[in-house]
């Protein structure tokens, strides 16, 4: 008994290496035996016989993208009035009228004129000191109608600029100079105003229009950007014109429509 209690301890001790020397060894032989089972069955799954997907039926795809790359030819225009309401104005003789087949297609450019920026050296002042040169100006594309006419600027040598342009030099007789070099405020661009030759630049255009679909037969005349027309049951904006079209905006839907000009 002495002997258990001194030495207690280390017979502990030795019991619990001796369980784990037992513990390693039976998992020595486990261990095997546990892979081998794990063969066996994935031998069993990878081996078996697997039965093929049935095919997939596509047939309701297939007639859908078919349906939709032949499209049914809905008519929202001539027939369907849902959308597109039949339009009826009165006469001059009181009758009322169905307007059929209105559209913008249906008007047409009789007239393109180009609007210039025309500048002339008028007059030479010489009883004033410095002497002035009177530079007439037309701005005939100019949203004003009052720049639109030809007016007349005096410039000199010591008050050079000007809102259209700036005198850099005058060539020849100061008294009788045979050309001004300026420069043009809106553009920068130098030009050389020779005495007798106006100088031209086009700035934009003006149109006149007409539209003979009945009832409602109308013509305009002197048309700009930005003016406002009514006909095919319908207002519409000049939003571009230039040598070859008018372009035209529907108050409606936005919609743009090109006329084209054939002199």
């Amino acid at each position: 008994m002495d002997f258990l209690k001194k030495h207690y301890e280390k017979i502990l001790l030795s019991v619990v290496l001796l369980g784990l020397v037992g513990a390693l060894l039976f998992m020595a032989f486990i261990i095997p035996s546990e892979q081998e089972k794990v063969r066996e069955i994935g031998e069993r799954i990878f081996s078996g016989h697997v039965v093929p997907l049935p095919t997939l039926d596509l047939s309701q795809s297939s007639n859908a993208v078919g349906r939709l790359q032949s499209p049914w030819p809905l008519d929202l225009n001539t027939t369907n009035k849902l959308f597109n309401p039949v339009e009826w104005q009165r006469t001059a003789d009181g009758r009322l009228q169905k307007v059929s087949g209105g559209s913008p297609q249906f008007a047409a450019v009789t007239r393109i004129n180009p609007l210039y920026l025309v500048l002339t050296l008028d007059s030479v002042e010489t009883n004033l000191s410095p002497m002035r040169y009177v530079i007439g100006v037309e701005r005939q594309a100019s949203a004003n109608p009052a720049l639109r006419r030809r007016q007349a600027r005096y410039v000199s040598t010591d008050d050079a600029k000007k809102d259209v342009f700036t005198l850099l030099n005058v060539i020849g007789p100061p008294e009788n100079p045979d050309r001004l070099v300026l420069r043009l405020a809106d553009t920068g661009r130098t030009i050389t105003l020779t005495n007798g030759i106006p100088f031209r630049r086009v700035d934009g255009y003006e149109a006149d229009m007409k539209y003979e679909r009945e009832p409602e037969k109308a013509s305009w005349s002197g048309q700009r950007i930005g003016n406002h027309l009514r006909f095919a049951g319908d207002d519409y904006t000049i939003v571009d014109i230039n040598s070859n079209e008018v372009v035209l905006s529907a108050q409606s839907n936005q919609k743009k429509w090109t006329l084209r000009y054939t002199p």
